[in-house]
Order: structure tokens, then sequence, then C-alpha cells
């Protein structure tokens, strides 16, 4: 399979703090793979996130992306990702294919090829009967898929995705679990954060947990749930990351 990101050593240090926020974070993902990204509150992984979307430049470490080093390739490299950012980044008084239309302008698309992609991705997400209603009167749900489907816009072969499921009703949360399998087997290299336990093991082929900024445990979740001779991947994340709160 495809190599379509590395990351070696990816550590950052915010300025004026002196623990770093990550330390050393090391991911090979190829083609069809999903990744899970956990952690407890604080662990890391919205930084590592960001650090691998090229939003934030790492402390140190480095990231190659389709073989491209990142920094010299900044732009590059940005059109090859997708980012689903966890708070809903749409326009609530414009329509759904409106949205659509806008941000895939800002991607470059243009021509024939910027409406063909509107309604590719609005029928992806089943939203394409309600692709003309104000994104304001959509559900959690619907502004959620329709989150998704801006990042598919450019048909980038790596998602990074931040907790793309918080807060929707379940068959909102079942469709978009089922487009990102359908994507992976596609052919796209996914990154997925969630606290939903069972999303991991449903969808993930490999997981990371943080910690303190941190990798305290890598492999398929049935590996570590075994290693661990836990019952399932929850109980996994409570022993490893204890039960106190976190704010």
């Amino acid at each position: 399979m495809d190599k379509l990101l590395i990351a070696r050593g990816l550590s950052k240090v915010y300025p004026g703090l002196t623990r770093p926020a990550v330390v050393g974070l090391d991911i090979t993902l190829s083609s069809g793979q999903i990744l899970g990204l956990l952690g407890p509150n604080g662990a890391g992984k919205t930084t590592s996130l960001a650090m691998l979307s090229t939003r934030l430049q790492p402390t140190s470490g480095e990231l190659r992306i389709e073989k491209m080093a990142a920094r010299p390739h900044k732009r590059l490299v940005r059109q090859r990702i997708g980012y689903v950012p966890q708070d809903i980044a749409l326009y609530g008084d414009l329509t759904g294919r409106e949205n659509l239309l806008f941000f895939g302008s800002l991607y470059g698309l243009t021509g024939e090829r910027l409406p063909k992609r509107v309604e590719q991705c609005l029928d992806f997400v089943l939203l394409g009967k309600v692709g003309e209603q104000q994104v304001g009167t959509y559900s959690g749900g619907m502004k959620r898929r329709l989150n998704l489907a801006v990042a598919l816009l450019a048909e980038p072969p790596i998602l990074l995705l931040d907790e793309p499921t918080v807060g929707i009703d379940a068959q909102s949360r079942s469709l978009i679990l089922e487009s990102l399998a359908t994507l992976a087997a596609r052919g796209n290299a996914l990154v997925y954060t969630t606290h939903y336990m069972e999303e991991v093991e449903q969808l993930c082929d490999s997981v990371i947990i943080l910690d303190g900024g941190e990798v305290i445990a890598r492999g398929t979740p049935a590996e570590l749930v075994a290693r661990e001779a836990c019952a399932n991947l929850g109980d996994l994340f409570l022993k490893l990351t204890g039960k106190s709160l976190r704010e």
C-alpha cells in the first residue's frame, strides 16, 4: 500500500510553557487505513491534528505527505489533506449548496468541476434533497454531514477528522461512519479522533492513545485489548488513562 502520511518525532512546545503539548509523535499511514487517535481532554489530540494538517508548525520533527516534505511544500501538501474540524465551520445564512460552492472555490475548483463536485459531495452525505435550504435550518447531524462534505470537495487522499460525530443523532452518526468506511475502501487514509470507543472498534485499523502529550499505547484495537486483558477498548482506555476527570 502507498504510504500517504509519514510523521517522525513531531513535538510541540507552546510559547511560555515548559511542558510539551505533544512529544515525539510517529505515524505512518497508508492508503485505505484508518487510525484512531485517542486520549483524554488535554492529551494532545487537537495539537497533533493541527501539526498533521500543517496549520501548526511543530517545534521539532518531520512530516511528509505523499513523499513531499511538508515544511517547504506547505501549499501543495494542504491540497492533499481534507480537515473536518470539531466545530461546525459553515455559514448558516447560506444554503448547503452555496456553502459547498464557496468552499470549493477556495480550494481552487473551477469550471464544470466545481458544481459537479458539489453535487457529488451533497449526494455522498445524503443532503442532495436539502441543498437549497439554509444551513441555519439544518439539524446538528445535517451540519456534521455537510462539514464532512466540505472536506471532500477537492478529493484529498488524506482526511483528518476531529470528533466528527459529537452531539448528533444516531442516524447521522451511522451514516458518517459508513461514509468514512466507504472512503477508506476507496483508498483514502484517515486519522480519526473521538471519545466514542465503540466507533473506534467499528472503524479503525489501528489506534494510538495519547496522554500528557506522549504515546502510551499503539496497535490494533484487538491487540491492545488482549494485551491488557480488558473486556473492550473503553475499559482499556480507562485502565491506561485513569478515571480522574480531565478539564
